[in-house]
């Protein structure tokens, strides 16, 4: 089992590879800010969608949250 950093850092890694490192950050901070169901939204996904699709399919989930909520 790997420790809490080296997730951590693996996963930064990752972003800023496939989203840069603007971006990246833009992804972690809105994750932390809004109300979002990774878990829901990530059961969900397929695998095999670009990250535009990946992005839209986040916005709709987080907009369907944020009306019921509302």
């Amino acid at each position: 089992m790997i420790t809490d950093t080296e997730i951590k850092t693996k996963g930064l890694d990752v972003l800023t590879q496939h989203l840069g490192n603007v971006e990246a950050e833009r992804f972690i901070a809105i994750i932390q800010r809004e109300l979002f169901d990774y878990t829901r939204w990530r059961q969900d996904m397929d695998e095999e969608l670009s990250l535009e699709e990946i992005s839209r399919r986040a916005m709709a989930v987080r907009s369907k949250s944020t009306e019921q909520d509302a």
